[in-house]
């Protein structure tokens, strides 16, 4: 169930969100200028319900491990806020897709994807170890977590983005998974380190205003604070692969 569910959510993409018309210094509309150009057609899917389902059926047997291939909602421990992206644009600094944190549990469009760093190969239901580079794919647009050396728009702190197409980016969507332990579990307190400038991934309660009302400003810090620390939530959780359980058997033994 979690297998094939996962395969339609790659290929499917994520929910539109629906908010107010208008602009506000920062960000711009999803028909406006800059960075990339316009965001392809996202097709709406019907995979929450699947997602929901599977969640319930990967999380039998304890925590364990997140791995490669997995589908995951990200909560800012500190803020309460989840890791979001959307078909927005910020109207300064790069001109590229936002990243935002939203309140709202249930918005389809905080679903990430979890994959290995650019150019590098994770299979799927490989457990992500402690200082390992990924990528994390936002399921709705195809566009990569990325950072680079622009200013955010409200904070001033690094701009984080949403980079790429169908998955492709470049070396800064490669974010550092630092954690302790030797494997990102699931029920864990984690940061996100930039690979290529060393920023956090951040949230300090900066508000947006419209077309966005509400969501707070996601950056990178360069000092590791209490804002830095990140929780695994909702998704679709690829079982552990047969490597890691031998290996788990051997460290019982």
């Amino acid at each position: 169930m979690e297998a094939s569910a996962a395969a339609a959510a790659s290929e499917e993409g994520g929910a539109d969100e629906r908010g107010p018309p208008g602009g506000r210094s920062g960000i711009t509309s999803p028909s406006g200028g800059g960075g990339m150009g316009p965001a392809r057609r996202r097709v709406a899917p019907v995979l929450v319900p699947l997602m929901v389902l599977a969640l319930g059926a990967a999380a039998r047997g304890g925590p364990g491990p997140v791995t490669c291939g997995s589908v995951v909602k990200l909560l800012n421990v500190r803020h309460n806020v989840r890791l979001h992206s959307h078909d927005v644009r910020y109207g300064s600094g790069s001109g590229q897709q936002s990243v935002t944190g939203v309140s709202a549990a249930d918005d389809g469009n905080s679903y990430w994807r979890v994959r290995g760093r650019t150019a590098a190969v994770c299979e799927r239901g490989t457990p992500v170890r402690c200082g390992q580079a990924i990528r994390l794919t936002h399921l709705g647009t195809g566009r990569n977590l990325h950072s680079h050396r622009f200013a955010s728009p409200l904070s001033g702190n690094q701009e984080v983005s949403a980079f790429g197409e169908a998955g492709e980016g470049d070396y800064l969507d490669d974010w550092t998974v630092v954690c302790s332990g030797t494997y990102w579990a699931r029920d864990s307190e984690v940061r996100f380190q930039h690979a290529s400038t060393d920023v956090f991934l951040s949230v300090t309660g900066e508000q947006y205003g419209r077309p966005i009302h509400g969501q707070k400003e996601v950056h990178g810090m360069a000092a590791s604070s209490q804002n830095n620390y990140w929780k695994v939530m909702e998704g679709i959780f690829m079982q552990p692969n047969e490597v890691f359980k031998v290996e788990q058997h051997h460290a019982e033994l």
